[in-house]
């Protein structure tokens, strides 16, 4: 017998959650109305469900913690439990679908049935209706969601056929074969472990080399062992959410990377900084230290500009990098270029390579270790982290749902621990838009976070633009004027030259 078993990463995320940290990510896609009939969308899913196997699949814990998890299909699935339909009650305001959708987040899924969850919102304003899903943090990382996005979406107006699909459900193995399944592998995993390492080491130059950057990455995560002040932004929380979101466009992002400075990540960053900037200021806290976030960042294959790509493998592959994001700077630009620095010195140190080698490295640690680990992890008080905040690349070309234009995507990301806000970006189509999570018992104000997100976007979208006008000035300026003296002294020879021509003339 052989079982689906999760990767150490994925395990991890179901350790760490518990009755208040719940591991799921999720989204918030807005379409253009009329909204379809239930039914249609129901069977659109329906039809794609054959893509996506681990909708199917329910988490089925080893007896003892004696291996990870393992994913099982369900024998009594049910689509009409995971996909369900509500409408906001009028007038159907934005305001109306974030309470809606902080509602939504804030419940845990359930573990006895797959992992996900979508809601159909009718009566939006505008005659729009909206997809809210949730998928467990096991199942998909930001990448591998916006690629299951994809795959349910058509990519034209006109409906795509379903797939073919005879999918009946495998027989579970009993905890009695779980235990023994999980004994055989941990006796060979560690076999399996040196062998690779053997392998690794035919190469040495290329093993001793990564290995290298493996360890100076380590050595840049010591950053991690200092505390940050003191501050709202880190400490307990309850189970229930708020929501709120702001968008930007991808081309004033450009147009700031262009004439102000930065990548493209940078200057999102350097927005959010002066977002968290403003929410502590109107808090009355200091703003003389750092915000340290976490960023995740993807190490699945990456296209030719260097952008994550789905793999259509449904599991993480993410590791992380900190950032200390310098809110005690008032002046945007200077703000930029220090989050331009930090950023390239992060790249430099290696450590998301390091992160995602002591991921791996995790797969040594016998299961029940590493579910105490993540458990004790989540729980422990710690101000070493004040936020997460992840980009998601998502699809830059328009998707439909039943014919309908999906206008906008909004991320959420889960809070955890003892982090109280968390920022999901999420690029879809020209659009990016910033997904602010705050834990309702102590954050009712990240209006004041996206507020401020916008306000630090529109400083530099001003500098920009000034920038584009000296430039504009500069070209359209005539050629500076020959000086006085230069004027006489030019006439002068010209009419020695023209006289000595009139007197070779008369000579000749």
């Amino acid at each position: 017998m052989t079982v689906d078993r999760m990767s150490p990463l994925d395990a991890s995320f179901l350790h760490m959650e518990d009755n208040v940290s719940h591991m799921h990510i999720g989204s918030v896609a807005v379409f253009a109305g009329p909204p379809p009939p239930f039914a249609e969308v129901r069977s659109m899913l329906r039809g794609k469900l054959a893509l996506v196997p681990r909708y199917r699949q329910v988490a089925r814990f080893v007896p003892f913690d004696l291996g990870r998890p393992v994913w099982v299909d369900d024998e009594h699935f049910n689509l009409e439990y995971h996909l369900r339909h509500t409408a906001l009650p009028s007038p159907g305001s934005e305001e109306q679908l974030r309470l809606l959708v902080a509602r939504l987040m804030g419940l845990q899924l359930d573990r006895a049935r797959p992992l996900w969850e979508m809601w159909m919102v009718e009566g939006l304003e505008d005659d729009k209706w909206v997809l809210v899903s949730k998928v467990h943090h096991a199942i998909v990382d930001g990448v591998s969601g916006a690629e299951l996005l994809s795959i349910i979406m058509d990519l034209s107006p006109e409906p795509s056929p379903p797939v073919p699909d005879h999918w009946e459900p495998e027989p579970g193995p009993s905890s009695l074969q779980l235990a023994t399944q999980a004994i055989s592998d941990m006796a060979r995993s560690p076999y399996e472990q040196l062998r690779a390492v053997r392998a690794a080491l035919r190469v040495p130059r290329h093993a001793v080399a990564q290995l290298s950057e493996v360890l100076h990455g380590v050595r840049s995560m010591s950053n991690l062992t200092q505390q940050t002040p003191q501050s709202t932004l880190n400490g307990p929380i309850g189970p229930h959410r708020r929501y709120a979101w702001t968008d930007v466009t991808v081309s004033q992002i450009k147009h700031i990377r262009e004439h102000v400075g930065g990548t493209f990540n940078d200057v999102v960053l350097a927005a959010i900084t002066g977002g968290f900037r403003d929410l502590l200021l109107a808090r009355g806290e200091s703003v003389d230290r750092v915000v340290r976030t976490l960023v995740p960042v993807s190490v699945r294959p990456r296209d030719a500009s260097g952008v994550a790509v789905g793999d259509g493998v449904q599991e993480n592959r993410v590791s992380g990098m900190f950032a200390d994001l310098p809110i005690e700077l008032t002046d945007p630009v200077e703000r930029l270029l220090a989050v331009s620095a930090q950023m390239d010195g992060l790249k430099d140190s290696k450590q998301a390579m390091a992160g995602e080698a002591l991921t791996s490295l995790t797969g040594f640690a016998p299961p029940l270790l590493l579910a105490l680990g993540g458990r004790i992890m989540a729980r422990a008080p710690q101000r070493s982290l004040n936020t997460v905040t992840t980009n998601v690349p998502g699809p830059q070309l328009p998707l439909y749902c039943r014919g309908r234009l999906m206008e906008k995507a909004y991320g959420y990301v889960p809070l955890m621990g003892h982090i109280r806000v968390g920022i999901a970006i999420f690029s879809y189509n020209g659009d990016l838009t910033f997904g602010v999570t705050g834990d309702y018992d102590t954050t009712d104000d990240i209006e004041v976070l996206c507020r401020g997100i916008e306000r630090s976007m529109q400083d530099l979208l001003d500098l920009a633009d000034a920038a584009v006008r000296r430039e504009a000035r500069a070209a359209a300026a005539p050629r500076p004027r020959a000086k006085p003296k230069a004027k006489k002294a030019a006439a002068a020879q010209s009419r020695a030259t023209a006289s000595a021509s009139n007197k070779r003339r008369a000579a000749g």
